[in-house]
Parts: structure tokens; C-alpha cells; sequence
């Protein structure tokens, strides 16, 4: 009976546990975004998204390409927001988008528990999204650029290993609408052999863990957006990067952007100091990693490798898809620090912060192994002790940066113009005929707004 009730307790405070990260992360990206950005309508959300909303309804437009992949996630919100009054669109998308980061918080809460059993580790994990100096400057309460957080959860969705079947269901549905969102996140594809090694019980009991699901549902949606990729029409133009140019914008963009929403300060820094004043804290965090890929376990140093890969890799793939993306960031001069932070970066930084998190989790909780044909390092040595500092120092980095960079500041959308402010004067445009089109302002273009959701006010 007691064993009983422990277990319901522990069962209903990690229920608990989750909804209150899932809450938290998502009053924390709403409040970061600040009044006029929360009602300002961007890009995509008033643009082809709304467009084809309009046009083919609600659910021809769901998997509807558009740049050369699926959307899912984004044209189900932009659904949800048409179907409110139309002077409140801009708020509810926003609202909407924070409310999936803080699904996406609650999802990495409960996966990485294998990884990361620290509960307070692994609510920092969780929070990166909310936490990432430049989330809130484009990436972070819209539509347009929620995919950027489905590949924020696609390795957690794709490496955990259920132990019961619904579990795995659950878990399949919540890859289904990362893979259909996201198409970079078959970069993670390989970690669903994670999923299949067996699992053990606290009598060390080997079972096989319930992959199937997930396995099949990641593969089929997979599958759909690289047909999608090669059969739809990209609109920007590719570019061609030099390799150290790509390199020199890692380490000034989302690296910096890390720590810094002024990424103008590290070119600054490197300007008037050279490289050195930003490779030091790399190289440091560098050997955090490498620490934690020598004394984890073997999961932890595949989920490692795959987040600093990814990390790179998404910045390098942004900078060869879209010319206008590229600078000669190897060789910085004072005109760049008028580059503002690039979405790309965002998304890049996030997948570099779980990585120094992951690692820190590690460093903190390795125990040296003692046994047969092992050398002897006591729990408590000089290895360990440096392991556990290092491991807090990027723990203590991460929240120092988070707290920093904290309260609302400038963004793409923070001077307007506010869509509700907006739809006043475009009804009255519609001079009473419901049959018309009128353009509302957005940013940075205009919706096309039919008169008669207009009118209906």
C-alpha cells in the first residue's frame, strides 16, 4: 500500500512538475517579447501562411509546401488565430507560438530524464528556448519560425526509449508534428537507434524498449519533406560560403549570440582585440565538452556530438541556402557590427546551449569507474572535483547569460505596426463591399485581408 501511494505520488508531482515548466517557459517567451511585438504580425504569419489559409481553407492548407518543405505545426496555429476575430490575429499567434515553446519545454522535461536525471539540470535544459539571449528578437512568437523549436525537441522525441506502448504513441505523435514542421530535423534521424537498445529495471533486468512507433512515424514524415525539398520550388537564392567565412559567423553568431543578444559587441571585440578575446571562452567550453564525451555514457556522447553537429550544421546550411545570409565574417571589419542577429543563429544557439548543458549534467554527475581492468580514480579525486566545477561553471554561464539578457528588448517587430491598431482603417477601406481585398500593414510586408472578415466587426 505504501509502495502504492509513493509511486501515485511521485506520478502525480512529475505530472505537476511538467505543467508548471510547460506554464512557466511559456509566460517567460510572452513576457521577453514586450506589448507592440506580442501584436505585430510577422512575415510568413500575414504572408503565404494567411494567404493560403484564406485560399484553400483549413486543412488543404496544412501540408500545403511552401519554400521547399512542410509546415505543420505553423498552419495550425495560423488557423487557430483566423478563427478569432480578426482584430485580434496578431495576439493569439503570438500567444499561440509561446504556448507550443512551452509544450516543447514540457516534451525535453520529460525525455531527457534518462540523460539528465537532475531535475534542476534538466529544467535549465528545457528552458533554453525561453532562456537563448536571441530568441525574442525574431525567432520567438510567431508562426513563421516555430520550426526552429520543433528541431529543438526532435533529438530528445527520437532518442528516448519508451516503456510502455502508449507511451510511444504518444511520443510518435509529437514526432509527427516535428518531422512535418522541420525538415533539418533528419539531421537527428540516426539518434532513433538510440531508442532501440534495450532498457533495465532496478533488478537489472534487460527489455526492449516500445521504438516502433516512433521509428516508423519519424521515417514516413521524414520521407515526406525530402520529397517536398525536391519537388518544391525554394525561393532564395543559394549561396557559396567560404569555410572559414562560416566558422568566423558561428563564432560571431550563435556562439555569441549564446550569451549576448548584442552580437554587434563581439565584432566589436574581435575588431579591436583580434580573435583571441572570443576563442578563449570557446576553447573553454570546447573542453567541457570533450570532458563530458570521455566520461559519459555512451547515449550522452552520441546526444552531445549530435546537438555541437547540429549546431554548426544548421548555421552552415542557412549560409548555403540563402545568399543574403553570407558575410566575410573571417575577416571582420566595423561595418558588420550593423548585421543584426540572424534567425539561423537563434536556431543554432539553441542546439550549442543543449549541448553545454547536456555536458555540464554529465561532468556534474560522472562517478569514475573502479573495478577490474579499470585504473582507480576515487569519486571524490582531483578528476572529479575539476569535472564538478567545470560542470556548475557552465551551468552558473548559462543562467548568469539568461538573466543578463532577460527582460524585453528590441526586436524585428518592436516598433509595430500593431495589427489591431491596424484593422480600423482597413475595414473602412472596404467602403462596405464584402466582396473586396484590402492590405493590412505587417511586418515587414502586408496581409491580404478579405473585407468580409472585415466587416464582421
Amino acid at each position: 500500500m505504501d509502495r502504492t501511494r509513493t509511486a501515485t505520488a511521485r506520478v502525480v508531482f512529475g505530472v505537476l512538475a511538467t505543467l508548471v515548466v510547460g506554464a512557466g517557459t511559456a509566460a517567460l517567451v510572452w513576457w521577453r517579447l514586450g506589448p507592440v511585438t506580442r501584436g505585430t504580425v510577422w512575415a510568413e504569419d500575414g504572408g503565404v501562411f494567411l494567404r493560403d489559409r484564406v485560399a484553400l481553407g483549413p486543412l488543404d492548407s496544412l501540408l500545403h509546401p511552401y519554400a521547399g518543405y512542410l509546415h505543420l505545426v505553423p498552419r495550425l496555429l495560423v488557423d487557430v488565430g483566423w478563427a478569432f476575430p480578426v482584430e485580434d490575429y496578431a495576439r493569439v499567434v503570438s500567444a499561440g507560438a509561446c504556448v507550443v515553446v512551452g509544450v516543447v519545454a514540457a516534451v525535453v522535461f520529460v525525455l531527457a530524464r534518462d540523460l539528465v536525471p537532475s531535475w534542476p539540470i534538466r529544467l535549465l535544459l528545457a528552458a533554453v528556448p525561453a532562456l537563448l539571449p536571441l530568441a525574442p528578437y525574431e525567432i520567438a512568437g510567431n508562426a513563421a519560425n516555430l520550426h526552429w523549436f520543433m528541431l529543438f525537441a526532435a533529438p530528445w522525441c527520437f532518442a528516448h526509449r519508451s516503456r510502455a506502448w502508449w507511451g510511444s504513441a504518444a511520443v510518435a505523435v509529437l514526432t509527427g508534428f516535428v518531422v512535418l514542421t522541420e525538415l533539418q530535423a533528419v539531421l537527428f534521424l540516426p539518434l532513433l537507434l538510440l531508442a532501440w537498445f534495450p532498457l533495465r529495471d532496478g533488478a537489472g533486468t534487460r527489455a526492449w524498449p516500445r521504438a516502433v512507433p516512433v521509428t516508423a512515424v519519424a521515417l514516413v514524415a521524414a520521407g515526406a519533406q525530402v520529397v517536398v525539398a525536391l519537388t518544391d520550388r525554394r525561393i532564395s537564392e543559394p549561396g557559396s560560403p567560404a569555410f572559414a567565412d562560416v566558422v568566423g559567423g558561428w563564432v560571431l553568431q550563435p556562439f555569441a549570440g549564446a550569451w549576448d543578444r548584442d552580437v554587434a559587441a563581439a565584432v566589436r571585440l574581435v575588431v579591436a582585440h583580434g580573435w583571441a578575446p572570443v576563442l578563449v571562452p570557446l576553447a573553454a567550453l570546447v573542453l567541457v565538452v570533450v570532458g563530458a564525451l570521455l566520461v559519459g555514457t555512451w547515449r550522452a556522447r552520441w546526444m552531445i556530438v549530435a546537438l555541437a553537429v547540429a549546431s554548426g550544421g544548421v548555421w552552415w546550411a542557412a549560409l548555403l541556402a540563402n545568399a543574403g545570409a553570407a558575410q566575410h565574417w573571417s575577416h571582420p571589419v566595423a561595418a558588420l557590427e550593423a548585421v543584426p542577429p540572424q534567425r539561423y543563429a537563434a536556431a543554432s544557439g539553441l542546439l550549442l546551449l543543449a549541448a553545454a548543458v547536456v555536458s555540464a549534467s554529465v561532468l556534474i554527475g560522472w562517478r569514475a569507474p573502479m573495478g577490474a581492468g579499470v585504473q582507480r580514480v576515487r569519486t571524490g579525486g582531483a578528476v572529479r572535483v575539476v569535472g564538478v566545477v567545470a560542470g556548475w561553471c557552465v551551468v552558473t554561464l548559462v543562467v548568469a547569460a539568461a538573466v543578463g539578457n532577460l527582460g524585453p528588448g528590441a526586436t524585428r517587430r518592436s516598433v509595430g505596426p500593431v495589427w489591431a491598431d491596424e484593422i480600423p482603417a482597413a475595414a473602412a477601406a472596404c467602403d462596405g463591399e464584402r466582396s473586396r481585398v484590402v492590405d493590412v500593414r505587417t511586418a515587414p510586408w502586408s496581409a491580404e485581408v478579405p473585407c468580409a472578415r472585415l466587416l464582421e466587426r
